[in-house]
């Protein structure tokens, strides 16, 4: 799926992307300051967080719990320097758990990706609209 958007219609771009039933890990790419983190905060919105949401640049991973027993999991793993401090933090306990796990940065963790996942790509045109692209 290919959608063409600004970021003011970024709810309803997470509405579309959580209608196509993705799988419950989700690789987030594209450059810095692209919406990565906004579309991320949409999502968990449109899942049903309504806690504030905010980038786990420094913290690795924010939790938000969605309903008594299901949670979803945001990592920016951009300041990694080896997969081994992602497993030092228990990256794997999260991305085998069932819960959302939406992740920025994942190129630095790729060892450590389950097979069954969706990627999001996000590009910056010149107009300042977004092409985001979603493979189940």
């Amino acid at each position: 799926m290919e959608i063409l958007f600004s970021l003011d219609e970024i709810d309803i771009v997470a509405k579309k992307i959580l209608s196509e039933d993705p799988k419950k890990v989700i690789l987030f790419n594209g450059e810095m300051g692209v919406g990565k983190t906004t579309l991320i905060k949409s999502l968990a919105k449109n899942l049903g967080v309504n806690d504030a949401t905010s980038s786990p640049t420094f913290s690795l991973v924010n939790e938000y719990q969605i309903t008594a027993n299901q949670y979803i999991y945001h990592f920016d793993v951009y300041r990694l320097k080896k997969e081994s401090e992602a497993l030092d933090m228990g990256i794997d306990e999260y991305l085998f758990s069932g819960n959302w796990c939406f992740i920025e940065w994942a190129e630095n963790i790729p060892n450590l990706i389950p097979e069954e996942h969706s990627v999001v790509s996000i590009e910056l045109l010149p107009d300042g609209k977004r092409r985001l692209i979603l493979n189940l």
